[in-house]
């Protein structure tokens, strides 16, 4: 094993949603050295401009390549749909995996019908870079989008469960399906596996739900092995940093995580450019 494998892949997110992702990398990558920044200062990244979030996400990645990471995982599907080529360009040579492009390729395998319906934030939405990388697989597929905010403060509350987020999935999945009844519900935003419940309560059983975590941590162990970078020694304790209140990462993000954090692996950072 070369020494470059013995480094960390870098994961980031806008908050507490890129869990979902980091779990799935955990899970299939057990002896890979993991290290998760969640920008909670300053989510969510959904609701901002592309310039604002292309220049949030240039900072979280220059925070991490500190840490001399070997690779970098977008996980928010804002950052990726917003700022995936900025950065590319600027950590170059080392490799860069988004979600929205996983997200996509699972969506047209599940869907039967090539009807999928996309559940994302405004950004996202805005962007459309769901429904471009979707067309890239599947021309003739039909896509419909909604826009759904409050998804995101839900999930950071760890309100994932009972009459609210009930309530708001009902509203915004009916909303969706006036354009048309999609087959297939993509979950465009790595807070959002979280109130799966609430949200296949609302959609019904005939519909499939998908989100990008096991496709991308899929992505990230074949780039890594394309590159000769897999680690393989002892399994290494996780890593997480935060730019700000550090015990409640450690309490909601056990529940994205599905296992207890210690406080210990969670440290406080400052983003700022004097930093």
């Amino acid at each position: 094993m070369s020494n470059a494998a013995e480094a960390p892949i870098g994961i980031f997110d806008s908050g507490i949603g890129g869990m979902t992702v980091f779990g799935a990398i955990q899970a299939l990558l057990p002896h890979e050295r993991l290290i998760y920044l969640g920008d909670t200062a300053r989510l969510p990244y959904g609701t901002k401009s592309a310039e604002t979030v292309t220049r949030y996400a240039t900072q979280t990645t220059r925070a991490l390549m500190r840490y001399d990471v070997k690779m970098v995982v977008i996980a928010c599907n804002t950052a990726t749909a917003l700022a995936l080529p900025v950065l590319k360009a600027a950590l170059d040579p080392v490799p860069v995996i988004g979600v929205v492009e996983p997200g996509a390729r699972a969506a047209v395998e599940a869907s039967p019908d090539q009807r999928i319906g996309v559940l994302a934030t405004e950004a996202t939405v805005r962007g459309g870079a769901y429904a471009r990388a979707i067309h890239a697989l599947r021309p003739q597929a039909q896509v419909s989008q909604i826009a759904c905010p409050l998804f995101v403060a839900l999930a950071e509350e760890g309100w994932t469960q009972g009459p609210v987020p009930e309530l708001a999935a009902e509203r915004y999945v009916s909303t969706l399906f006036q354009a048309g009844r999609p087959d297939t519900l993509v979950l465009g935003c790595t807070h959002f596996p979280l109130l799966a419940p609430a949200i296949a309560k609302a959609a019904g059983p005939d519909i499939r739900l998908v989100d990008s975590a096991q496709t991308t941590a899929l992505e990230v162990k074949l780039a890594l092995g394309r590159l000769g970078l897999l680690r393989d020694g002892a399994p290494a304790s996780p890593q997480f940093l935060v730019t700000d209140a550090p015990e409640r990462f450690v309490r909601v993000g056990g529940q994205f995580l599905g296992q207890s954090i210690a406080s210990s692996s969670v440290e406080l950072i400052d983003l700022s450019p004097a930093a």
